[in-house]
């Protein structure tokens, strides 16, 4: 019996899926988007589901209409981008901060509409600049449905740039909020940090694939002498999951089952909580002396606190993609963050942090 040849599946978790110069975006119901485009620049809008107008403003370098710079009237109902300009909406404060950094006025009177009425799933419309703008996008609908009504869809918005730029690295997102402060952890280092109660901590994957294990110990107890940092054993135990995530079962715990930091988002879901932060012994034993190590550099950056130096520190290792098999044995694979990926993250207490930029490139 002749079976047909399997179809062969390509993956490359953490590089990019499309050719350079496109991107692509979603465009939440009832969310906005903000895009700057280059002169001769090609925007594609698709409605997804159909029927989902798209809601349309651009503004020139001196933050004034530029509607003409891509062939549009503004000849419809603003009320809903206004909304999203004001800080409403799904992702609308995040927008509203870009907007002041532009300086773009927070409202305008009229706005471009596309596509919506009676359009079929799949139906598009395509946006070239003349010139460099700052692009407003809103997928407007009702904030309540009611009998008859529509909801909000999805679009997908993408961007063909028309000159292809190469970068360094990837562009990182948005900032979520105000900044308190940001750092950059060069490869095959480690960072220490203080974070206030409240606070959030976000862990971005800059490029792609590139582990990081994080430390959190209580910053009060400490100045008291007493270490009690983030306990993976005591988090399994009290969660019943290897580790936490976004939702009820969210928060890491220390050895006196007191809570240090609450997972609120996410991008990611595969991370490892078993092993220590690699060691200069794994490394040894790999035949590697001399290798630089997550440990050892914890051990530099930390010594400033008062914590005891150790061959190994028991951490989170974020976007390390590790399970148990059903052969009782920690199993790794290529972790599946992708540029621009992330942890965030609260501190429960006052706390000193630290995070590397792990140097494993053995395995």
């Amino acid at each position: 019996m002749n079976l047909p040849a399997p179809r062969l599946r390509f993956r490359e978790p953490g590089l990019p899926r499309l050719d350079p110069g496109i991107e692509r975006y979603r465009l939440a119901g009832l969310g906005g988007l903000i895009l700057h485009l280059f002169a001769g620049d090609r925007v594609e809008i698709v409605d997804r589901e159909g029927r989902q107008a798209c809601a349309v403003a651009a503004f020139g370098d001196d933050g004034r209409p530029a509607f003409d710079a891509l062939g549009l009237k503004p000849d419809g109902d603003a009320s809903g981008i206004n909304r999203v300009l004001k800080g409403e909406g799904e992702n609308g404060p995040a927008i509203a901060r870009t907007l002041r950094a532009r300086n773009i006025p927070p409202r305008i009177d009229r706005a471009a509409i596309l596509l919506g009425g009676d359009g079929r799933a799949g139906q598009s419309a395509i946006l070239q600049a003349q010139r460099d703008l700052d692009l407003v996008l809103h997928a407007p609908g009702p904030e309540r449905v009611t009998d008859g009504e529509l909801p909000a869809t999805d679009l997908s918005v993408i961007v063909h740039r028309a000159r292809v730029t190469p970068l360094i690295a990837p562009p990182l997102p948005e900032p979520l909020g105000d900044l308190v402060a940001e750092y950059h952890v060069p490869r095959c280092t480690a960072i220490s940090y203080a974070v206030k109660e409240g606070q959030y901590i976000q862990v971005i994957d800059a490029e792609g694939r590139q582990c990081s294990d994080f430390l959190a110990f209580d910053a009060r107890r400490l100045q008291g002498g007493v270490e009690r940092g983030l306990d993976m054993t005591t988090t399994r135990t009290l969660l019943g999951m290897v580790y936490p995530g976004p939702g009820l079962a969210s928060k890491f715990f220390d050895t006196d089952m007191q809570p240090l930091v609450e997972v609120v988002q996410d991008t990611v879901g595969r991370h490892d909580t078993f092993g220590l932060a690699c060691t200069n012994r794994f490394y040894e034993d790999a035949g590697y002396p001399g290798h630089p190590s997550c440990s050892d550099n914890f051990n530099k950056a930390l010594e400033g606190y008062g914590l005891a130096r150790r061959p190994g520190w028991q951490a989170v290792n974020l976007f390390y993609n590790t399970g148990i098999s059903a052969a009782n044995a920690i199993f790794l694979d290529d972790p599946w963050s992708r540029p621009g990926d992330y942890v965030l993250m609260r501190a429960m207490k006052d706390l000193v942090c630290g995070s590397s930029a792990c140097p494993d490139d053995i395995d």
